[in-house]
């Protein structure tokens, strides 16, 4: 194996793809990158058994090979070497060899037949959307996966395909988040699949803002997002997602209107003086007006004042103020819509102009 090429031209796929090795490993070879040469040029992979990434650039092949190297030494070389530096890099006595200038690199080695690949994915539905519009659909769900819950279907986003849209929802059991995309590429019978939460960061990180494609592949084990350059693969989590949408209150009959930054402000500033362990706060919703207090152990209290669109009768609930912020600032409308319907019952947060878009926060007691 031996190639040249420039070291920008290593370093993009190495950095694109290094965020999946784990530090701390099991087996030695997952701290490794595996590097393809072949006569498409060099294809960079790395994979921690359940997600696995692979990014293509154009070498100079002058002998094709593979082999796997240490991760985050590559990556440091790659990095400490100046902009624009040519690099040739070759196999020698079993060791990998780089070198630009005067400077010389000799990186153990293991071998490529013991790398381990993710399982070919048998596509059952297939199809494209811009990657703008799937990071924003992780984005305004992500937040509400659990963490490291033994309910291990909860560690990820459900996401669900069929009826013309793209649907995502997530939640740890004390909030929810459910998104949809209006698409007409996912027709057909539903079909849904759970991305653990690992691989739903790592696409997140991996999308960019702009209006590229983005082809989505979705197996009965495996999700494959295929990219510019790069290919994204993710294990599926096999368990039974819970029936979500008997969670999303239905009926409730007091609902406020109010400017969605002023009432991320007025929680803001309550939740300074909650209690840092259960972040509670408590709102009382009466007309035309919502007042939101918090205190703590320390026998401090916060109090705060916000006018909104409301008519009906009085009403006095408790919520974990973290959950509250965090269903807001992945709305960007104006105003939100928020419902109620009595101190033991959840409060539905949407938006007016996306109604696709609903957050479910359950109460709690203070």
């Amino acid at each position: 194996m031996k190639f040249e090429t420039l070291r920008d031209t290593l370093l993009s796929p190495v950095q694109a793809v290094v965020g999946v090795v784990e530090r701390r490993q099991t087996m030695p070879i997952l701290a490794n990158l595996l590097l393809s040469v072949g006569d498409a040029g060099l294809a960079v992979t790395a994979t921690d058994m359940e997600v696995e990434l692979v990014a293509d650039t154009n070498v100079e092949v002058q002998e094709k090979g593979e082999i796997t190297v240490p991760a985050r030494k590559l990556l440091d070389i790659c990095r400490a070497l100046p902009e624009g530096a040519k690099l040739t890099v070759y196999l020698d006595k079993g060791k990998l060899s780089l070198r630009s200038g005067r400077s010389r690199f000799s990186l153990s080695t293991l071998p490529a037949a013991d790398f381990p690949s993710v399982d070919d994915i048998r596509g059952q539905r297939s199809f494209a959307i811009s990657q703008k519009q799937l990071r924003d659909l992780i984005a305004r769900t992500a937040f509400s996966m659990a963490q490291q819950d033994v309910r291990y279907y909860l560690n990820g986003i459900l996401l669900e395909t069929g009826e013309n849209r793209l649907r995502a929802v997530a939640t740890d059991g004390h909030r929810l988040a459910l998104c949809d995309l209006q698409t007409t590429v996912a027709e057909g019978p539903l079909q849904q699949v759970i991305v653990p939460r690992k691989g739903i960061l790592e696409l997140q990180r991996l999308l960019a803002e702009n209006d590229t494609q983005a082809k989505i592949e979705l197996g009965t084990n495996h999700l494959r997002v295929t990219l510019p350059g790069l290919r994204f693969t993710s294990k599926l989590i096999d368990g039974r997602f819970p029936e979500y949408e008997r969670v999303v209150p239905k009926g409730g009959d007091k609902v406020f209107i109010a400017n969605r930054q002023h009432l991320r402000e007025t929680l803001g500033r309550a939740a300074i003086l909650s209690n840092e362990k259960y972040r509670g706060v408590r709102l009382q919703l009466s007309p035309k007006h919502l007042k939101v207090m918090a205190h703590n152990p320390e026998q401090e209290e916060a109090e705060d004042e916000l006018e909104v669109q409301y008519q009906g009768n009085e009403l006095e609930i408790g919520f974990n103020v973290t959950y509250l912020l965090d269903a807001l600032a992945a709305l960007e409308s104006e105003q939100v819509h928020v419902t109620l319907t009595d101190a033991n019952s959840s409060c539905l947060i949407r938006s007016p102009e996306n109604e696709g878009c609903r957050y479910v926060v359950m109460p709690m007691r203070l």
